[in-house]
């Protein structure tokens, strides 16, 4: 958004690791975009602020896009906090993609004006922008986000009804579960059944690395939320085995460790495929 030209403000309740992402996009923002150190500072120039001050933040909103922690109660509490300080015409997104619209829009004060925005990682190269409401949003709103999306260089793929995942979670999250079962019941090592899809399948990336990417917290979460819906014991096994990992800081890309090392990852090693 900042780099199409819009004053964007960041609140969290931790300023560092706000800063520590956005310090964290320069590298490959570069790389994939054939852009210069000067492009990337030219889009910081367009972040005003990073604050964790909320109501300085939001004081005049026209679109305020959440992507808190996937809990229900984390996002009410947000909600709560959020609601109140805002204009009237501010229009609330959420990024998530664990929970639909109606399981959310409940917590807010303005149900015409509620809908889910969902991007995927690498936003500025992977630029699709999944969009659904509830029953109560209006039609204007989801116009909006669609206009809103392509001024941001985004592909606006509408949703006809709410589904968990939308599309693109929806294909990938059953891949992800697959390959966490694998490592879970010891079937084999994360590194193996990276290897494996890859040489297999032609893809770039295996599993483990779109998790690192993710980020260990938010598999952590979903895979929690999962098991919460479910009772499926395999989501808790899972949730067990990634536990000590997220307590002793291997949280994927962002911290340098998580199921590789970064930024020099075991599969850069020509070895890693032989």
């Amino acid at each position: 958004m900042a780099r199409c030209g819009y004053q964007v403000k960041i609140w969290n309740r931790h300023i560092d690791r706000a800063e520590k992402r956005l310090a964290a996009i320069k590298a490959p923002f570069m790389k994939e975009m054939q852009a210069t150190a000067d492009d990337y500072q030219a889009a910081c120039d367009n972040i005003t602020s990073i604050s964790n001050d909320l109501a300085a933040t939001v004081a005049d909103a026209d679109l305020v896009i959440e992507s808190v922690s996937e809990s229900v109660e984390i996002k009410k509490a947000f909600y709560s906090e959020l609601c109140p300080l805002l204009p009237e015409k501010t229009i609330i997104t959420s990024n998530s993609s664990t929970f639909v619209p109606s399981e959310l829009v409940a917590f807010t004060d303005r149900p015409a004006k509620f809908a889910h925005l969902h991007f995927a990682n690498h936003i500025w190269k992977h630029n699709v922008a999944e969009i659904v409401g509830s029953p109560k949003t209006a039609a204007a709103v989801i116009d909006d986000l669609v206009a809103f999306a392509r001024s941001i260089k985004m592909v606006p793929v509408v949703l006809k009804k709410e589904q968990h995942g939308y599309i693109m979670n929806a294909l990938l999250v059953p891949l992800l579960n697959a390959a966490m079962a694998l490592w879970a019941n010891g079937v084999a090592d994360p590194h193996t059944i990276d290897k494996d899809w890859m040489i297999s399948n032609g893809s770039p990336l295996g599993p483990f690395m779109i998790q690192d990417i993710v980020g260990l917290r938010t598999t952590y979460a979903v895979v929690n939320n999962q098991y919460e819906q479910t009772h499926n014991e395999l989501f808790k096994k899972i949730a067990d085995k990634l536990k000590p990992m997220i307590a002793a800081g291997h949280t994927g890309v962002e911290s340098g460790q998580g199921f590789y090392h970064y930024p020099d990852s075991e599969f850069k090693d020509p070895d890693f495929f032989k």
